[in-house]
């Protein structure tokens, strides 16, 4: 099916798991007391922000999880109460880091532990979150939503995106490559 819901979170996920693969190669700079780039700190920060959580995020617990519910998923336990409070967690951090990006670049050089340890916690929370959503929800939500259920679903991920902004989901895209691209080649 093209227009499968469930297909285009999956491909959001490659794009968030490039951001995520990088995340270590920031920490490992940091603890190896070399400067990381501010511009690229906020970025992975704005990246995180809207592209996982507002606009992934998004459309799992505002629409997605409603919509399981609704065909009778529990919406505590697993997987959705999971889920759920993963996407907490995730929020929780990435906030974390933000607040640590700013003392860090305003030169506060205890920072670069918050800095550090918000990206290893990011960096442990995530691969195991898509872990679940690909082979635990997704099954599932093939399973349960008919093609027509899937097929409104989609149009109202498509939603999202235009709420956004296509220019702006396509700018966080390309950030995570370029991103991936210079953390792998270091």
């Amino acid at each position: 099916m093209n227009n499968s819901p469930t297909k285009m979170l999956e491909d959001e996920h490659l794009v968030i798991a490039k951001v995520i693969s990088a995340a270590p190669v920031l920490a490992d700079q940091l603890e190896a007391g070399q400067a990381v780039d501010e511009k690229t700190l906020h970025g992975l920060i704005e990246f995180m922000h809207t592209f996982a959580d507002k606009c992934h995020h998004g459309k799992e617990d505002d629409l997605l999880f409603p919509t399981l519910v609704n065909k009778g998923i529990s919406k505590q336990g697993c997987p959705i109460g999971a889920l759920t409070a993963e996407h907490a967690r995730g929020r929780t951090l990435v906030q974390e880091l933000s607040n640590a990006a700013d003392a860090y670049q305003s030169g506060d050089r205890n920072a670069e532990n918050m800095l550090v340890k918000s990206l290893r916690e990011i960096i442990t929370l995530y691969p195991n979150h898509i872990w679940k959503e690909d082979y635990l929800l997704f099954p599932l939500t093939n399973k349960v939503l008919s093609l027509e259920e899937q097929q409104a679903l989609y149009r109202q991920f498509e939603q999202v995106w235009e709420r956004v902004g296509r220019d702006v989901h396509h700018r966080l895209e390309q950030f995570a490559e370029e991103l991936s691209k210079s953390a792998h080649t270091c």
